[in-house]
């Protein structure tokens, strides 16, 4: 293993660790808010296996985020089943709901795929209010603690719920790791720039963009259906354009095409959402504003900065 490997593994490592005695600190505010971080930074990370790496810019990835949290819920709700099998049921759907919009959308490039993952994304959101008798649309509906505890384990519990969030933002902060520096995920990056060069090498680069997008959707299902069942709630609005527009802003904050990227801009929008609506009910507006610096000042997010200034092999 060479050195540039080891200090990678040991940077992403330490993120981890560093999380992880956070659990024993934090004070019941923030430990509450970086749980529910870890687990959209899940999601951001599936967002960013697709838009930072392989250059396709989605509009629609709320649908495999509520893909995953109705195909978990509604199988507690309704199936009666456990949380174990319930949260393979969500992931399922997720991969299921990607692949086949990946067929139908990867004939498309440019605008018109933006336009295609929008538009089944609305119709992904229109359903749910649609057969609202069993979704309760924009109300949703809770999941109560006693349908929530996976192995004996009480996933309302505080404690437990973080260390759920952290296993989850785990396994994928390391999945993403290992893919991005695979043939398969070099692949990726050269479709992002330049996709003829890598079909004139003889890569098929409708599948790797098919397995790209349908992996980005199961994690992002998995994502979905994780926080479901630890925070105990499922409504349509995470279906809307809201959830396909926040992981592109965390992720170009954060700094698209970089591992850690989608956890620092999660984290950060986050919190300055947070502080800022305890300053003004325009807290968007002030959103919006750090954006824009950081767009003019930081172009590639606060982790593609790093790695351009710092350190070039940052992956």
């Amino acid at each position: 293993m060479s050195a540039d490997t080891r200090r990678i593994f040991a940077l992403h490592g330490g993120l981890l660790v560093l999380l992880f005695a956070l659990h024993f600190v934090l004070p019941a505010y923030h430990h509450g808010n970086l749980a529910r971080i870890m687990v959209l930074a899940s999601y951001a990370i599936g967002y960013n296996i697709l838009f930072g790496y392989t250059g396709l810019l989605s509009l629609g990835h709320a649908l495999f985020f509520a893909a995953g949290m109705y195909g978990m819920a509604l199988s507690i709700q309704y199936g009666g089943v456990t949380p174990a099998p319930a949260l393979l049921a969500g992931i399922a759907a997720g991969a299921v709901v990607s692949g086949a919009l990946a067929l139908l959308a990867l004939r498309t490039t440019g605008v018109a795929f933006m336009i295609v993952t929008l538009m089944f994304a609305q119709a992904g959101y229109l359903t749910i209010l649609y057969f609202g008798d069993y979704t309760r649309g924009d109300e949703g509906f809770v999941l109560q603690a006693a349908q929530r505890t996976l192995w004996g384990i009480d996933l309302s519990d505080p404690a437990n719920r973080y260390v759920a969030a952290l296993i989850l933002f785990a396994v994928c902060l390391m999945a993403s790791l290992w893919l991005v520096r695979a043939p398969f995920g070099r692949v990726l990056v050269a479709i992002r720039e330049n996709e003829e060069r890598v079909t004139m090498l003889g890569y098929n680069a409708f599948a790797h963009k098919l397995g790209a997008m349908v992996v980005s959707g199961t994690i992002s299902a998995a994502a979905g259906a994780a926080y479901g069942l630890l925070f105990g709630y499922a409504g349509a609005t995470f279906a809307s354009v809201q959830y396909s527009i926040f992981p592109l802003l965390w992720v170009l904050l954060g700094g698209a095409g970089t591992v850690l990227g989608p956890f620092i801009g999660t984290l950060f929008m986050f919190y300055l959402i947070d502080l800022s609506s305890g300053l003004t009910t325009a807290y968007m507006l002030i959103a919006g504003v750090a954006l824009v610096a950081l767009t003019l000042f930081a172009p590639q997010g606060l982790a593609g900065e790093l790695r351009r200034r710092v350190w070039k092999g940052l992956p």
